[in-house]
């Protein structure tokens, strides 16, 4: 794998630890601020609605600079934004520090995507990928659990200083060593709508919205569920994030060695196991070494989905994939966002913390039902030239 992708990592890493680090220092920034967990609980929501609407924005600026300019500029954006997060002085601020930040994450694991896979041969795209998005995964085991710890012993401030530092270092490490790629010839926004015309790319994209949402409607109410039925302590979640992460790690690994080989039934596993191990976490989260091996299987089997979906989109969308492939890192999040409102809305309704598994399971059996659609239209469209074509042995005449 060239070493460009490690510089990819970094900035994936940066990112992967200012998203998922806000849960852990919900209550201090909260408390800060004078507000109530709930309304702190904004800045995840603004987050992830940012991804959405940053994603296909900033994509379709960068269609007017090289991809590796474009990328530099994306993780100064992040920069800026962590910045304005530590010294915000208000809570309005902090929310638009937050969005700002949000804004590059879209466009970067999307436009990352593509210049990953260009940079190696056809049969290790989604491996390539996959080492992109370590970086993420591996933010979920070392970034988040660090951030959170010296957040809360030294200010919840000193977390985002340090994660603008990654994206410095992202940002020269992208300088240094990932290759200057000439513009796409006809990179047009016009060009670049053309995919979204490709059925296939939109049920890709609905498969991400509901299979990764199926993992963020259980782990978003991962505290409350762990303290209140499975009886961890509060430190305790900490630890169990960390578990979460390892999951994901692995996921991620598994999604990107497979999915260049044999993505569809990765993607009818993946899904299928979900559902079935988030039904189960109803069960299993009532006993506390059950649920720490359900949360590790909820990371694994949700991440695994990741690298065959981008390399989906991508395959799909060929000709045109930039947009594409950002907007479907802004489904992910779009995902996340349902998500967490349908597993609050089940809670609030009074059906306990163990709800959201259900509310995923759902979700996660939804993507397994379009990728299977999927996959049966795929092969009728396969077949339908052969078709076309068969009736065509009717007699030329033969001129003497």
């Amino acid at each position: 794998m060239p070493l460009a992708l490690l510089a990819l990592a970094v900035g994936a890493f940066g990112i992967g630890t200012t998203e998922f680090v806000i849960m852990g220092l919900l209550p201090e920034i909260a408390a800060d601020y004078g507000v109530s967990i709930p309304t702190a609980g904004l800045l995840v929501t603004g987050y992830a609605l940012g991804v959405v609407l940053g994603a296909p924005l900033l994509t379709v600026l960068g269609t007017k600079v090289s991809r590796k300019r474009m990328l530099m500029l994306l993780m100064g954006l992040f920069v800026v934004g962590n910045v304005l997060s530590a010294a915000a002085p208000s809570f309005g601020t902090m929310l638009a520090g937050r969005v700002v930040a949000s804004l590059a994450h879209g466009a970067f694991f999307g436009i990352g995507s593509v210049v990953a896979a260009e940079l190696v041969a056809p049969d290790k795209k989604a491996g390539a990928i996959a080492t992109m998005f370590t970086g993420l995964t591996v933010a979920n085991i070392v970034g988040v659990p660090l951030g959170t710890y010296i957040g809360q012993a030294v200010g919840w401030r000193i977390t985002f200083v340090i994660v603008a530092a990654l994206g410095l270092a992202g940002m020269a490490g992208i300088a240094r060593l990932v290759p200057e790629q000439p513009r796409p010839e006809g990179a047009r926004l016009r060009r670049e709508l053309t995919a979204f015309r490709n059925p296939q790319v939109l049920l890709a994209m609905a498969m991400t919205v509901l299979g990764f949402g199926g993992v963020f409607a259980a782990i978003t109410y991962i505290a409350p569920m762990m303290t209140q039925v499975a009886g961890y302590s509060d430190g305790a979640v900490t630890w169990l994030l960390v578990l979460f992460g390892v999951g994901m790690f692995l996921g991620n690994l598994l999604g990107g060695r497979f999915a260049d080989r044999r993505l569809m039934p990765l993607l009818y596993t993946t899904l299928g196991g979900l559902a079935l191990v988030l039904a189960l976490f109803t069960l299993t989260a009532h006993n506390k070494v059950l649920a720490a091996i359900t949360v590790v299987l909820v990371g694994a089997l949700g991440f695994a989905t990741v690298p065959p979906l981008q390399k989906r989109v991508l395959d799909q969308a060929h000709g045109a994939p930039t947009l594409a492939s950002a907007v479907n890192i802004g489904a992910f999040n779009l995902g996340n966002a349902l998500a967490a409102w349908l597993g609050g809305t089940v809670i609030t309704a009074g059906f306990g913390y163990t709800a959201p598994n259900w509310v995923g399971a759902l979700l996660a059996a939804a993507a397994l039902v379009l990728a299977v659609w999927s996959a049966a239209l795929e092969r009728r469209t396969a077949k339908a030239p052969t078709a076309a074509t068969a009736p065509s042995p009717t007699p030329v005449p033969v001129h003497h």
